[in-house]
């Protein structure tokens, strides 16, 4: 059996509707009227215990929704959910003590006190023993530096540090599942990558289930085997991050450096999308020309000093599913 086992999930919000002028506002109070939003339309998924999994989709989609019914702060209208045996809900004090939840946008640290402080808090709620604790922490400080800062007041902490602090403090007491929302939010780059890895090693030293909710695709491409995509509440995507690449990265960039500038250049099933100096950057559909075919009409024709190919990234085929450009409805019974 899975560990989360989530089956046709329904959260409906009854909304006000707000008639407008005098009239309207008399009305609004003496006989007020609702309106019904599906925030989460009958959705099924499993995650199995060590997956990690990328839990993505557009503003307004249903993954907060989705997440909250996880961690039992949201009842769900319909449908079920499993964390272990366990309804999020219904048992929800047990179904949190086996959960971290990470918040790239607010921390459960104590503004005013040192991080430590906050560390030796957690240790009595969560009821960790002394021998855990100790082991844990020791080996947070060691892989994301908090020996740094781990005295300092935590409204004294850069942005980066806030964040190693919030994710070494959700993971203490050892989770079976741990929920990263927005983890990276507003890093740099090496804090970013650190990060990263960090997550890619608990997840492998100790086996912990992981949901990234986030719209930096790196995060997922980097952390995550699975990826599952909801848009409107229903869930349109359920597969590896390298299948969803695969079947909807068609499109490809050709970097040519020639030794000659000012190339008049054409070719059919390739089309000429910059050029600085002598260096051109074709794009093309692999369903319209293979890599090697184009590859070859150029050396045919000119001396070619250098030449690399990029690959369509994920966050731009993400973009385009966002945006109605792929459909990826057609294809999930063979993904999902």
């Amino acid at each position: 059996m899975a560990l989360i086992e989530v089956r046709d999930l329904v959260k409906e919000y009854k909304l006000n509707v707000r008639n407008r002028g005098i009239m309207g506002s008399l009305k609004n109070l003496l006989i007020p009227e609702y309106t019904t939003k599906k925030a989460v339309d009958g959705i099924d998924f499993s995650i199995e215990k060590g997956e990690t999994v990328g839990f993505i989709g557009p503003n307004g989609a249903g993954k907060s929704s989705t997440v909250k019914m996880l961690t039992g702060i949201l009842v769900p209208t319909s449908g079920t959910i499993s964390i272990g045996g366990l309804s999020p809900y219904k048992d929800r004090k047990k179904n949190a003590s086996r959960l971290g939840v990470v918040f790239g946008q607010r921390t459960q640290l104590w503004w005013d006190l040192p991080v430590s402080d906050t560390y030796d808090l957690l240790k009595h709620i969560y009821k960790i023993p002394e021998q855990v604790y100790k082991k844990n922490l020791d080996m947070f400080s060691e892989m994301l530096d908090l020996h740094n800062f781990i005295r300092q007041p935590v409204r004294q902490l850069s942005l980066g540090q806030k964040m190693r602090a919030d994710i070494a403090a959700a993971l203490l007491h050892d989770p079976e599942i741990i929920f990263f929302d927005e983890p990276t939010i507003g890093l740099d780059v090496i804090a970013k990558e650190k990060i990263r890895e960090f997550v890619k090693q608990i997840n492998k030293e100790k086996g912990t289930t992981m949901l990234f909710t986030t719209h930096d695709m790196v995060d997922i491409e980097k952390t995550c085997e699975r990826m599952i995509i909801i848009d409107h509440g229903i869930k349109i995507y359920d597969g590896t991050v390298d299948e969803i690449k695969r079947n909807y990265g068609r499109e490809r960039i050709l970097a040519v450096e020639f030794s000659e500038a000012d190339l008049n250049i054409f070719i059919p099933g390739a089309q000429l999308t910059n050029e600085k100096g002598n260096k051109k950057w074709f794009r093309f559909s692999k369903d319209d020309i293979q890599v090697s075919e184009l590859i070859s009409t150029l050396s045919q024709k000119y001396t070619i000093v250098d030449l690399t190919v990029e690959e369509t990234d994920i966050e731009e085929i993400i973009r385009q599913i966002y945006q109605g450009g792929i459909h990826l409805s057609e294809s999930l019974s063979g993904v999902c």
